[in-house]
């Protein structure tokens, strides 16, 4: 059987060009592991990789949703596992790249998720959001489950409305009844390679900062008052991400163009500092330090370990 690799790391750290090259080398295909990459229209603000940066090299899971459709890390767990099996079944590697964790962690562990529940609960919600607001949602979560409340932006009306749709439905919290326990690793299939891409973190967020300013470079308020204009919702999950987000309220006037930038970096910088912290307490992550590992170095000692052969070769 083909192993499975899975590529994980801070936002801007060279996730998505090491795929590349790797599956150039290994004969491999990418799953794109990341929450907004999933999204059609959402070019800029999700880095996602251009058709020149693809190298014709096939990824799955990117520009295949509506911005108004739903994705969650059950989702993806039951669609990245279809990938997989058809991807080996064609002789070739899957590799997994993004940094979202708990969609990795949902698919190398097999979390069990509560099962869909009510739609007249979810319209209750959406109501109460729209006359309200964000906040008021979020402090209806924290009297009732501080613990997801707590795991949880305030702009994340989905999963907010979702913990608090399971709690009606069962009675218990959302953070009582996973299956799984997050701080619980086991071992993983020998197939599996699992890596994470480090730097120091000044680097880290120097990249991160490049990359905001070249997002704006790029366009990305004029892509997001392209989907404004099409009629999508700015309390939409996919425009509630960063970037989209910090756009929509310079769009409003409530920040200074400058001041969107410096939130849009610092924000990024934070959330960088989440996923180190998500993914270091992962014992089964092979790291590799970009100051000291070149992409081809990287390549090179994956195929060593796996006893892979170049295609290059």
């Amino acid at each position: 059987m083909q192993p499975l690799i899975v590529i994980i790391g801070p936002t801007a750290v060279g996730k998505s060009a090491l795929g590349v090259e790797l599956a150039l080398t290994i004969n491999g295909e990418i799953i794109s592991g990341d929450s907004v990459q999933v999204y059609k229209k959402l070019d800029i603000g999700s880095a996602k990789p251009t058709q020149a940066e693809k190298k014709d090299v096939p990824h799955h899971l990117i520009d295949v949703l509506d911005p108004a459709e739903p994705f969650t890390a059950a989702t993806f767990q039951a669609k990245a596992k279809e990938l997989i099996e058809t991807i080996r079944a064609q002789g070739k590697v899957p590799i997994i790249v993004g940094g979202t964790g708990l969609y990795i962690r949902a698919l190398l562990d097999g979390f069990d998720f509560p099962e869909e529940g009510s739609d007249q609960i979810k319209s209750k919600w959406l109501e109460f959001v729209k006359n309200n607001g964000n906040c008021e949602l979020y402090k209806e979560l924290a009297a009732c489950d501080p613990v997801s409340a707590g795991k949880l932006h305030y702009n994340d009306t989905a999963r907010i409305i979702r913990a608090l749709e399971v709690f009606e439905l069962t009675g218990k919290p959302l953070s009582e009844q996973r299956s799984y326990k997050e701080k619980d690793y086991p071992d993983l299939d020998a197939s599996i390679f699992y890596l994470g891409l480090t730097a120091p973190r000044e680097i880290i967020y120097e990249r991160i900062n490049q990359r905001c300013q070249q997002m704006l470079n790029y366009g990305i308020i004029d892509e997001t008052m392209g989907l404004l204009s099409e009629g999508y919702s700015r309390n939409l999950k996919s425009l509630q991400s960063i970037g989209y987000r910090h756009v929509i309220d310079y769009l409003r006037g409530l920040v200074t163009k400058n001041e969107m930038l410096r939130l849009m970096q610092r924000d990024t910088r934070h959330f960088a500092k989440r996923q180190l912290t998500w993914f270091r307490r992962d014992p089964r992550i092979t790291w590799y330090d970009i100051t000291n590992w070149s992409i081809n170095a990287i390549c090179a000692d994956i195929c060593h370990t796996l006893n892979l052969h170049s295609e290059s070769n």
